[in-house]
C-alpha cells in the first residue's frame, strides 16, 4: 500500500481519480478520515490497491506467465539490445530513452538516494516497489520534457498530465520511438515504461520494474504484454 502525502486544495475524489481508487475505498484504507469532505494538508494517506504490477516473468493474463523473449532483471534485453536507439525523442536536456538507460541495474531505493541526475527529481517518500511513475516522471524532468509541477507518481495521475500538456500527442504503437511513455494496464492496476525499441520483432520497455526477490523495484529493460492505455509522445 502507498502513501500519499496530502497537498493544499486537495480533495479525496481527485486523489482517488488520480490513483486509480475510489473514495470509499480510500475512507476504509484511512478509518481516521471521518468525513471524505474534510481533509488537512501535511496529513498522510494510505492507498490501497497502489503497486506496481509488473513483476519479472508476468505476462497477460491467460499466457504461459512469462513475458515474451524475457530476460534477466536489470539486462538489457541482450547483447545486441532494442533497435533503433538514435531514433528517440528528444528534450532541451537530452533523450529520456538515454537518461533511463544509464540507470540500467540500479535499485529503486538507492537511486532516490543519489545527489544529482535521475534520483534528485525522483521523491524519496513513494516506497520501493511503486516506483515506476517516479523513475519516468524523474526521466522526463532530466530531458527538460516536463516541468517538476507535471511530475505524478501514479500511472493514471501521470498520464492525465501528459495529456494535458500541449507538446505531448498520443501515438499508436507502430510510431512509438524509444523514450516515449507507455502507460500499461495490470491485472492489479497500472504500470508504467518507456519504450525502448524493437528486439526480434517484440517491443522493448525500460523503467522501474518489480524484479527483486523481495518486491521492490530495479531498473531493467524487457518486453512485456499487457494491454496498452497509452502512448505519449513528445513533440515539443
Amino acid at each position: 500500500m502507498n502513501n500519499y502525502r496530502i497537498k493544499s486544495g486537495d480533495t479525496l475524489s481527485q486523489i482517488a481519480r488520480n490513483y486509480g481508487t475510489s473514495v470509499s475505498a480510500l475512507m476504509k484504507a484511512n478509518p481516521q478520515v471521518k468525513n471524505a469532505n474534510l481533509i488537512y494538508a501535511g496529513k498522510s494517506l494510505n492507498i490501497p490497491g497502489s503497486r506496481d504490477e509488473f513483476v519479472q516473468g508476468s505476462g497477460r493474463p491467460g499466457s504461459s506467465g512469462r513475458p515474451s523473449s524475457p530476460t534477466a532483471p536489470g539486462s538489457t534485453g541482450g547483447a545486441a539490445g532494442p533497435t533503433a536507439p538514435s531514433e528517440g525523442t528528444r528534450g532541451p536536456g537530452g533523450s529520456p530513452f538515454d537518461i533511463a538507460k544509464a540507470q540500467l541495474g540500479k535499485n529503486a531505493g538507492s537511486l532516490k538516494l543519489e545527489q544529482g541526475g535521475v534520483g534528485s527529481d525522483m521523491e524519496d517518500w513513494v516506497p520501493n516497489n511503486v516506483n515506476c511513475a517516479n523513475f519516468v516522471s524523474a526521466c522526463l524532468e532530466q530531458a527538460g520534457q516536463i516541468t517538476n509541477g507535471q511530475h505524478h507518481n501514479a500511472v493514471v495521475g501521470l498520464m492525465a498530465n501528459l495529456d494535458k500538456d500541449p507538446d505531448f500527442k498520443r501515438v499508436s504503437l507502430a510510431d512509438a520511438k524509444p523514450g516515449d511513455v507507455v502507460s500499461m494496464k495490470t491485472p492489479g492496476g497500472h504500470h508504467v515504461v518507456m519504450f525502448a525499441g524493437m528486439k526480434d520483432g517484440k517491443p522493448q520497455f525500460i523503467g522501474s520494474n518489480n524484479v527483486n526477490a523481495d518486491g521492490s523495484q530495479r531498473i531493467s529493460m524487457t518486453s512485456m504484454n499487457y494491454p496498452i492505455l497509452a502512448i505519449h509522445q513528445y513533440r515539443g
